[in-house]
């Protein structure tokens, strides 16, 4: 018999070696909440059809979760991608990105999908979760698998498996239909207990459970702004031929690496020279405010920006909105009483509003500035009185939210969102989560610069994006216009520096499994080296070699 270390509630019960974490999870008379999705073991997460040989310490996740959300996810793609094969043979379902709190996705039809077109789509997959199906994990050699996704007419992940130089390969199969997906499945199609298909544009909307109340759906949101430069992107990738992480390592391996640096590089000045013609072409613009969340590469964006309006004839003057912080002792406190420094609130907005409405008017101000060590705010002695032809440039996570600058006039404001909004898939059915780029970029910047370890990074990020979810996202569709950070080689380029940030994360430490699954996720990139990418480069902020000043 063997031990297993419950964590869920801290008890300890004897199983025969073979046991699969299921049944282990029915011996220990659990009750979660929704059920479970998967487990980590030893801090690694796997499937809970996982069987365990030796003692091991167990921690059951459900939805509620990350890892557990992105199980359900997987699962629900599986059994759509399933459903589209019974109803249209020889045509396929492809996920394009994330979009209004769901996954928008296109069906390879030779016409415009209808709605009964999704009304037979979803009756077919209600079919398939109340027949709970189980799942079978298969294991072959690399070539099989290979072979077997091409008579498949299934191309990408062909392409994928083919540059890993794997000897052997996992899939899984529903009823006979295989697939190759990035993680674990839930057990069974019963385990789906909630979702949603509805038309979106020319493509379906994937609804999934919210994860803070699994019982009822995410919110569904507009987000046309968000939804135009995700179509920008796939078009510019599906005219390159690089739409996936296999097309890519495909492209590297014929040497192509130092040229699609360069065209990427090309495309993103091209965006930044063009928002900067639209802010010349405005000709009543004072304030430029530039938001997005952590690590979306806004300081170095703001300033490629400056040197574009700079050649159109605008002067930008840079004002940072921390120093606008109120004295610490006013400072608002989150849920756990310590200050909160990412509210609004945090910020004297009177103080901020007056000066930019003098500054508006013709008037002088003198600048504020925050003394972070005794946490006061006090006069810098800097005078400033806008010229002509002179703009301020303001960067933070709240330039979005109007109850920053409730008493300017939006003929004066142009507003920019700035985020990495990663739209190469590791092929047509597993998409990477932006989240996970903006991740590994702050992993990298945080040990260069804030002498962070991986640990203290993963430690904070939930944090971070619980930040982002009050303050930054809802307010993304206020701009006048968004600007994608993100280069499609990157992840090959940060591969190198950091998977030995995240080997140094022990196996005993909590955020081991994220760094685990990062690691996993990074295998699939081929390397590219960082010696082509230019000193001017967004990247540059948190690889290091900027031309710029920070």
């Amino acid at each position: 018999m063997l031990t297993v270390k419950c964590l869920n509630n801290k008890t300890s019960i004897e199983v025969a070696p073979g046991s699969t974490l299921r049944e282990v999870y029915d011996m220990l008379k659990l009750d979660l909440p929704y059920g479970p999705c998967s487990a980590k073991v030893n801090n690694k997460v796997v499937a809970l059809n996982y069987r365990i040989y030796n003692n091991r310490n167990v921690e059951f996740l459900n939805i509620e979760s990350s890892s557990g959300m992105r199980t359900y996810t997987r699962t629900l793609l599986f059994i759509l991608c399933k459903a589209v094969e019974d109803l249209y043979p020889g045509n396929s379902i492809v996920m394009r990105s994330t979009v209004s709190r769901g996954f928008y996705l296109t069906l390879k039809l030779e016409r415009d999908i209808e709605s009964i077109d999704v009304r037979q789509i979803k009756k077919r997959m209600r079919e398939l979760i109340d027949a709970d199906i189980t799942f079978e994990r298969h294991e072959c050699p690399t070539e099989e698998a290979i072979a077997l996704f091409e008579e498949r007419g299934q191309k990408s992940k062909a392409r994928l498996l083919k540059s890993l130089g794997k000897c052997y390969t996992n899939y899984y199969t529903l009823d006979g239909t295989p697939n190759y997906f990035y993680g674990s499945l839930l057990p069974s199609t019963g385990y789906i207990h909630l979702f949603e298909l509805q038309k979106y544009n020319d493509g379906l909307l994937l609804r999934v459970p919210n994860k803070k109340n699994p019982s009822e759906l995410e919110n569904f949101t507009v987000q046309s702004k968000m939804f135009g430069i995700f179509q920008e992107y796939h078009k510019w990738q599906d005219l390159l031929g690089v739409s996936t992480v296999g097309d890519l390592n495909y492209a590297c391996s014929l040497g192509h690496a130092s040229g699609l640096i360069t065209l990427s590089e090309a495309l993103q000045e091209k965006k930044i020279a063009k928002i900067a013609e639209t802010i010349a072409e405005r000709g009543d613009v004072k304030v430029v405010l530039i938001a997005g969340p952590s690590s979306s590469g806004k300081t170095t964006f703001s300033k490629r920006l400056s040197v574009q309006l700079m050649a159109n004839g605008i002067f930008p003057y840079p004002i940072s909105l921390d120093d606008y912080f109120v004295d610490r002792t006013r400072t608002p406190r989150d849920e756990n009483g310590d200050y909160d420094y990412e509210s609004l609130y945090a910020l004297d907005l009177d103080l901020f509003n007056r000066q930019m409405s003098q500054l508006m008017n013709g008037e002088e101000i003198e600048l504020p500035r925050y003394d972070f060590p005794t946490g006061t705010n006090q006069p810098s002695g800097k005078k400033l009185k806008l010229k002509e032809n002179q703009v301020l440039i303001l960067e933070g996570i709240h330039a979005l939210n109007p109850d920053l600058t409730p008493n300017l006039p939006n003929d004066n404001i142009f507003r920019i969102y700035v985020s990495a909004l990663t739209t190469l898939k590791l092929d047509e059915h597993n998409y990477i989560p932006t989240t996970d780029n903006r991740l590994l970029r702050r992993i990298v910047r945080d040990s260069k610069y804030r002498n962070c370890s991986a640990i203290d990074t993963i430690q904070r990020w939930p944090s971070v994006r619980a930040g982002e979810d009050k303050w930054i996202f809802p307010y993304q569709e206020n701009c006048d216009m968004m600007f994608n950070s993100a280069l499609m080689f990157e992840l090959a380029v940060f591969k190198n520096e950091a998977l030995p940030l995240l080997d140094a994360v022990p196996e005993n430490a909590p955020e081991y499994s994220e760094a685990y699954r990062l690691k996993k996720f990074l295998q699939y990139f081929n390397s590219v080296s960082s010696k082509d990418i230019p000193p001017t480069s967004l990247l540059r902020e948190f690889l290091g070699g900027s031309s710029f000043e920070y």
